[in-house]
């Protein structure tokens, strides 16, 4: 590859290069407009009330019929294995993939609300959370109703499961994305990297021009 061959090539990887970040700052949105933000964060406000009065109602009603037949599960995974093994399918569904479903709106409606709420790790602690003190109060105050590791566990799936198909681009959209200390070291090295580059291409340049000089 000569001189002229290898500064073309170095045009188009510059053009490249400019072209991957256009489109990096096309992705990265920038946040929303306070007004729809703000109209956005009162939405999920009402969405959490209405859920939390669903959630009441069906995990705080008590059930005088089950009193003598529910018992307190604190073995991961107990409950779940019983109902697969020896409950019919349409009791299975009914149990386990209700407790999946009652954590869904946790994760479409946290990263909303809560800012903070926003990524795997946190948005499941705040649901066991949440979803444990409810189980203790089942255990504790309500007539028929049991505490239940493994309806925590299905929960936080559930919340994980809306977080990752609708709750992470609602917040995204909603709210701005947080700059880690990781983003600044690798814009750094960018920044490094293509100075070094525009440094060797003045070299050939002025070995060029030197050459046709001569």
């Amino acid at each position: 590859m000569d001189v002229r061959e290898y500064l073309a090539a170095k045009r188009a990887q510059r053009a490249q290069r400019g072209e991957r970040t256009r489109e990096t700052v096309v992705a990265v949105r920038s946040p929303a407009r306070p007004v729809v933000r703000a109209l956005a964060m009162l939405a999920a406000f009402v969405g959490t009330v209405l859920f939390s009065l669903l959630l009441a109602r069906v995990t705080l009603e008590p059930s005088a019929a089950s009193a003598g037949v529910v018992h307190s599960n604190t073995r991961p995974g107990a409950s779940i294995s019983l109902y697969l093994d020896g409950a019919s399918v349409r009791e299975a569904v009914k149990q386990l993939g209700g407790n999946v479903l009652l954590g869904v709106p946790f994760g479409v409606l946290l990263p909303v609300l809560i800012p903070q709420a926003h990524g795997v790790l946190r948005l499941a602690a705040v649901t066991a959370v949440v979803m444990t003190l409810v189980e203790l109060i089942q255990g504790s105050l309500v007539t028929g109703r049991a505490f239940d590791v493994d309806d925590v566990l299905l929960n936080v799936a559930g919340a994980l499961l809306g977080y990752l198909v609708l709750g992470r681009r609602m917040g995204r959209a909603v709210h701005p994305r947080r700059h880690h200390w990781w983003h600044r070291l690798t814009r750094r090295g960018d920044r490094v990297s293509a100075h070094g580059s525009g440094v060797r291409t003045r070299l050939v340049e002025r070995t060029e021009e030197g050459s046709g000089a001569k």
